[in-house]
């Protein structure tokens, strides 16, 4: 197991071969659903139509047919108590895109628990829609007494786009341990400026210390060894003698001029806050918060993962998020001086999540493994799966997938790459034709320049598997130059860039490209936990 690293695959495969048993400290996982989808789909038996449980880098779709295999060696060969779970479900609701979701991710909880050490936790955050099936999940894998807490995170003030029904305002996320012996940080949120105005009311003369007075009575009367007489007063006190004589002398004990004890000062600058608890209201979402949207529509704050990773782990713990998306739990670990390793299935998260993780700690070393590092692995993932061999592609070559795309109908554009053509602000863009297959010929080239030409593009990329011909050669010097006045350079108008190009550290002529992605905040890596100053404001209830 290679930790600090991201590895690119199915991530059922890669626990079951790379992840040790009872290796990793702290779990958290947002398994993708599409809950935006009407019930009445979702819920739709499905049969007959062939297709296959999977997961794409922006849209998330299971499958009944993809996933009937896997419930059937559920059926056979998983636990017992998660089979017999399972089964209810299924045989309840039917084969739809729900239940194939939930036998999905049945099997992978399992691999999950394997892999979670006796002390360790898991995060499984999910939506009002698969939440309560996957509440009997978790606890059929990891056993109900282990269920902590169901956290609610409030992810928006309302929703004006909803008819008929109460605004969906929250995400849900599940809180369990392997063990009761599970690590644990107690958190806090700073007191409200209401509350401090409200119960804080004293200033302690010459310091102006704010302060508040407690109660020194002990409610229960029945108290012998608490009874005693104090200043003149015998009652029945909170603390023993020995302990009201330290606090004494501490001076934080405030008397009338009787000599009566009126109260144990609780000074502001003292106190550890607001516990947290279960409603977490006050993370905003991305967009209304100071994360940079990364152009990932499931990215979470990261200010969620470091509450869940600063209550549940230490440093140097081991953090794993299978469903690593857009990579916000593996920032937060590098951040918080935790190990961590991410698992997605899609080259263009991986390639997100790596520029993510340099952008925010230049110097930092990543391993990614799965991913080609040779002309024999590349012609491998493209003859396994020509979009993940395009994404894949794309980003050696440093060129941003085109948006929206959908498959068959990129007109051939799969990729393009901005530059500052002159000033003040404009940009030239070139366009690039990503080809995978055996028989690409001059006909691809041909295509390519007219794809050039109708874009209104500077400039054109043939990125190819294979070795172009000498036909293709001729067509693309066919093309003519790119004058450049601002760089005083001229660049071939359509060129023609192999693979084995760019594994060798070749690429394209090109002017100087401009950045083409969203560029994450620099991080400064926190070397201790976080302080009760850098938590958000809270209300406390007296």
């Amino acid at each position: 197991m290679q930790t600090n690293s991201l590895y690119y695959g199915d991530n059922l495969e890669i626990l079951r071969h790379h992840i040790p048993n009872e290796s990793v400290d702290l779990i958290y996982l947002d398994p993708p659903f599409n809950s935006n989808r009407s019930y009445n789909v979702l819920f739709k038996e499905r049969s007959g139509a062939a297709s296959e449980a999977q997961i794409e880098a922006f849209e998330d779709t299971w499958h009944w047919e993809g996933a009937a295999g896997v419930y059937h060696d559920m059926m056979s060969d998983g636990p017992p108590e998660v089979a017999r779970m399972l089964r209810a479900m299924v045989e309840g609701l039917g084969h739809n895109d729900v239940t194939a979701y939930l036998t999905m991710m049945a099997i992978r909880l399992v691999e999950l628990r394997r892999v979670l050490k006796q002390n360790g936790s898991i995060y499984l955050h999910c939506d009002p829609t698969a939440g309560p099936y996957l509440r009997v999940l978790m606890d059929a894998t990891f056993g109900p007494t282990n269920f902590v807490n169901e956290i609610v995170w409030k992810r928006f003030s309302s929703h004006g786009n909803v008819n008929s029904a109460f605004g969906k305002i929250h995400d849900t996320i599940l809180f369990y341990r392997r063990s009761p012996e599970g690590a644990w940080n107690q958190l806090y949120r700073p007191l409200s400026e209401k509350y401090v105005n409200s119960f804080f009311t004293h200033f302690e003369e010459g310091t102006n210390r704010r302060y508040r007075l407690q109660n020194v009575l002990n409610p229960n009367k029945d108290r012998p060894n608490l009874t005693y007489d104090w200043n003149g007063h015998t009652r029945v006190w909170k603390w023993t003698r020995e302990r009201m004589q330290q606090l004494h002398d501490a001076g934080v004990l405030e008397y009338s001029r009787t000599g009566l004890l009126k109260g144990f000062r609780q000074y502001l600058d003292d106190s550890p806050g607001e516990k947290l608890q279960d409603v977490w209201d006050d993370i905003k979402p991305v967009g209304q918060s100071d994360d940079r949207d990364l152009g990932y529509n499931t990215q979470k704050p990261l200010a969620l993962l470091e509450r869940i990773l600063l209550a549940s782990s230490d440093e140097g713990a081991i953090v794993l998020d299978p469903f690593c998306g857009c990579g916000t739990a593996v920032h937060a670990a590098q951040k918080l001086n935790r190990q961590w390793i991410g698992i997605d299935v899609t080259h263009l998260a991986i390639n997100v999540m790596r520029r993510r993780l340099t952008d925010a700690f230049p110097g930092i070393e990543i391993t990614v493994v799965g991913e080609p590092k040779d002309l024999d692995g590349a012609r491998e993932l493209a003859a396994r799966d020509k979009f993940q061999f395009q994404w894949w592609a794309l980003d050696v070559l440093d060129a941003q997938p085109v948006a929206g795309k959908t498959k068959g109908r990129d007109r051939g554009v799969d990729g393009v790459i901005s530059f500052f053509e002159s000033p003040p602000d404009n940009y030239g863009h070139i366009i690039v034709s990503v080809k995978g297959g055996e028989n690409v010929g001059p006909t691809a080239v041909r295509d390519l320049k007219g794809v050039v030409e109708r874009e209104g593009a500077s400039m054109g990329i043939l990125l190819s598997l294979n070795t172009p011909t000498s036909e293709m050669m001729r067509e693309a010097a066919t093309g003519g130059m790119y004058e450049n006045q601002f760089w005083q350079r001229t660049f071939p108008r359509i060129q023609i860039v192999t693979v084995e190009d760019l594994l060798q550290g070749k690429g394209a002529e090109l002017p100087p490209k401009r950045r083409q992605y969203a560029q994450a905040a620099r991080e400064e890596v926190r070397a201790l936990q976080l302080t009760l100053r850098d938590a958000p404001i809270a209300q406390e209830d007296d």
